[in-house]
């Protein structure tokens, strides 16, 4: 049976959505642009613009700020580069571009003012591939460069003396670029537009990290002469405007979300939820790959390697499916990409690295392992489907997850729901210290630089100052030491420096990990896949952030356990919910790992536990919580031996079920439940923020507490499992094992909590 015929007649299909197709509209060229720019266009078969594309281009070339919010494949890359061809190939510059008398030309400093124009992408793959379709527009003596960690010495010279538009990622200008802005003056100075591309990837700590950046370049290239209009884009966003807003540190932003491109038919398919999740995705991906070409989008690293495994076992040409994931190294991802781009992969199991606007057109269908966390995550995989013009079908196989089963029941959720509110925690503290260290190394602070930085900048200069990081003298605040204070910042890891996984045998980096994730994912014995094979970590040597590891085909994988507490440290918003309370405020979390399971590969039955010495790790963050009084619980009869799995179970299910409401997945936040917590005298459960500071989650939470906290007891009483199951109340990420869990003791306990019953929970004993 074909794969189009087996989703036509399977049970295991719970819903399906069929999309229609829809013609495009165009408009004339804007009337700057010129002849030359148009025939380039023309020769790539671009006849006229889509509507939404001349919008787009007229407000950034009249100098404003723009967000762009259209979908997949919509174009978006033609109405950004018409104003950067405008200034920087035919020298066109938008008003007020130049800031008459600034800094720079006060001081002296010599620099050209030839227009230039920066692109950002959050991944090198995604810029090299914008580079490609520059370099196809073939527009005499315009000069395009790539500049990444990658680019040798010639390629960064060029990019710095002699390129019009530079295609970079965040990581490289907070890097190199912004520290030796003396030696870019040339870029900075000349900046007329700046490209944020696939702006729904900056949120949550990421986000905190890019506004901090985009406020340091702003402040440098106002210091140079200039006021670049910066356009973000997006394929799927809500409130494109205010989430630009927030990481350009403007108001002035027009946005553009009224899509005129054509789109294809397209059918979504929902498949319930499934024990086998690896086992069904690869299934699905072999039977695509042998009709054309797919994706496969997966949750996690570990999934996509096993995936493709499983897939090339199935596939009768198994030398055309891949595993695409981040922490391969460049010249992997660059063939993987390749191979996709010219037909010689069919069939691609990735993590999110693919959801990107990489120009890889003929998937004819897209599978989504697991619900990603997010729509907007979720209608940027479903994009890929249909992205060069033909019909085509998007599949969820849901995994056995709260999220997942609810959203499987209430298929209205995804279809008709609005997408999430894009999270930037601007004013984050253990953020933005960091970034006034390294601003005030490249350019001294001063008061006056709260207009880039915000209100709070004074205050956390004088902090810094005091710790000894900066130091205050008439003029400002200087930055005292001979080290880069941007070595002390990673945008994408609130732990530093990630960990290098090296083979012993060769020397060979094969690998990167987070050093956030060292303790749970390279410890002593652990098992490591990548690329299809796996490894077995046998020493890490922490002062480098290596771990060394050796090839091994063991019958069993490794999770890790660990243990957990919560303090608090400031209730900031308090009211009455249900017969409880709940809270919001500053916590401080403790967490350490303490053991691994070794589990068997195939059935997942426990081997046997080993115990781990690794140091506590402490963190604040931001959480909210509910407590329900000792005397209620009496008086419902709930005996004190069952409290502690029934609290356990709740929390397990509302941290999955959190981003049905909140911008975020159940890897962002985590949670803690107690029987009688020390801060609060009661019955309490937490769920708190994932990053240091916060994230803005837990106040989301407090927010709309009563819908989250219902949908979880819905989730509880409408799950047909007896005891529990990974639907409801078993967690992958639980530090205990899932141990204790009580799914019956949860519903019985959310009911007393928001008010649904007056006395005894189920099954609970008369009280004498």
């Amino acid at each position: 049976m074909g794969i189009s015929a087996w989703l036509a007649e399977s049970e295991a299909v719970a819903y399906r959505h069929h999309r229609d197709a829809r013609p495009g509209a165009t408009g004339a060229w804007p009337a700057w642009v010129s002849p030359r720019i148009r025939h380039a266009f023309g020769r790539q078969g671009i006849e006229a613009p889509w509507e939404h594309q001349i919008a787009a281009a007229e407000a950034a070339h009249a100098g404003h700020h723009v967000a762009l919010a259209t979908g997949t494949a919509s174009g978006k890359s033609l109405a950004y580069l018409l104003p950067v061809l405008a200034a920087t190939a035919d020298g066109v510059v938008p008003d007020g571009c130049r800031v008459p008398g600034a800094r720079g030309e006060r001081s002296g400093l010599r620099v050209q003012s030839q227009p230039t124009a920066l692109y950002l992408s959050p991944t090198k793959a995604l810029a090299h591939d914008q580079l490609r379709a520059c370099e196809e527009l073939g527009v005499p003596d315009w000069r395009v460069a790539a500049l990444d960690g990658d680019s040798d010495a010639d390629e960064r010279r060029f990019a710095r003396e002699f390129a019009s538009y530079v295609l970079t990622n965040p990581d490289m200008l907070h890097r190199s670029v912004l520290p030796q802005h003396y030696r870019y003056a040339r870029l900075l100075s000349g900046l007329t537009h700046v490209i944020i591309d696939e702006a729904h990837r900056y949120k949550g700590l990421f986000g905190a990290h890019m506004a901090a950046v985009l406020r340091r370049l702003r402040r440098l290239a106002h210091h140079y002469g200039a006021h670049p209009v910066f356009v973000c884009t997006s394929a799927t966003i809500a409130a494109p405007e205010t989430v630009a807003a927030a990481l350009i540190g403007s108001d002035d932003v027009v946005a553009v979300t009224a899509d005129a491109s054509p789109r294809p038919a397209l059918d979504v398919v929902l498949l319930s939820p499934t024990a086998s999740l690896t086992e069904t995705t690869a299934g699905l991906l072999a039977g695509f790959a042998r009709q054309g070409q797919a994706l496969a989008f997966t949750t996690s690293r570990l999934q996509a390697e096993l995936i493709a495994i499983r897939a090339r076992e199935l596939s009768p040409a198994p030398e055309t499916i891949a595993a695409y994931r981040g922490g391969y190294l460049p010249t992997d991802r660059r063939s993987i990409e390749s191979g996709l781009s010219d037909g010689r992969l069919r069939g691609v199991a990735s993590t999110n690295a693919l959801e990107l606007g990489i120009d890889i057109a003929g998937m004819d269908a897209v599978i989504t392992a697991g619900f990603p966390g997010t729509l907007a995550a979720f209608w940027q995989q479903v994009g890929r489907a249909g992205r060069d013009g033909r019909d085509a079908t998007a599949v969820l196989a849901a995994r056995e997850d709260p999220l997942d089963a609810y959203l499987v029941q209430h298929p209205e959720s995804i279809f008709e729901r609005p997408l999430e509110r894009t999270v930037v925690p601007i004013d984050n503290p253990f953020v933005l210290g960091p970034h006034l260290c390294a601003a005030a190394q490249e350019i001294p602070l001063t008061e006056a630089d709260a207009a880039w930085f915000g209100p709070d900048t004074v205050r956390l200069a004088d902090s810094l100052a005091r710790q000894g990081a900066l130091r205050r003298r008439p003029a400002g605040w200087f930055w005292p030491h001979a080290s880069r204070a941007v070595d002390s910042i990673d945008l994408r890891s609130a732990q530093g420096k990630a960990y290098e996984v090296v083979d012993d045998a060769t020397g060979r980096v094969i690998g990167q990990v987070d050093a956030s994730a060292s303790d749970r994912t390279l410890h002593p014995e652990a098992v490591y896949v990548h690329q299809g094979e796996t490894w077995l970590v046998q020493a890490v040597e922490e002062d480098d952030r290596i771990a060394l590891v050796h090839r091994a085909d063991p019958l069993y994988y490794t999770q890790p356990q660990s243990v957990s507490d919560v303090r608090i440290l400031t209730t900031e918003r308090s009211r009455a919910f249900g017969t409880g309370e709940l809270s919001c405020g500053e916590v401080e979390l403790s967490s350490q790992v303490t053991s691994y399971l070794r589990r068997d590969a195939e059935s997942g039955e426990v081997w046997d536990q080993t115990p781990l010495e690794f140091p506590e790790r402490r963190m604040t963050t931001r959480a909210v919580w509910w407590t329900l009084p000792g005397s209620l619980l009496l008086d419902a009869g709930v005996a004190a031996v069952d409290l502690p799995g029934a609290l356990h179970a709740a929390e397990h299910c509302a941290i999955g079920l959190l981003p049905a409401f909140v911008p975020c997945d159940r890897w962002d936040i985590g949670g803690l439940s107690t029987a009688l917590h020390p801060d609060t005298g009661a019955a309490t459960v937490f769920v708190h923020d994932g990053l240091p500071g916060g994230s803005g989650l837990a106040e989301r939470g407090f927010d709309l507490a009563e819908q989250w906290w219902s949908a979880t007891l819905d989730r509880l009483l409408t799950c047909p499992c007896e005891a529990g199951c990974p639907a409801c109340v078993v967690s992958p990420k639980c530090g205990s094992g899932n141990n204790p869990l009580d799914k019956d003791g949860a519903a019985g306990l959310l009911n007393l909590l928001l008010g649904r019953i007056p006395s005894r929970l189920p099954g609970a004993p008369t009280p004498r």
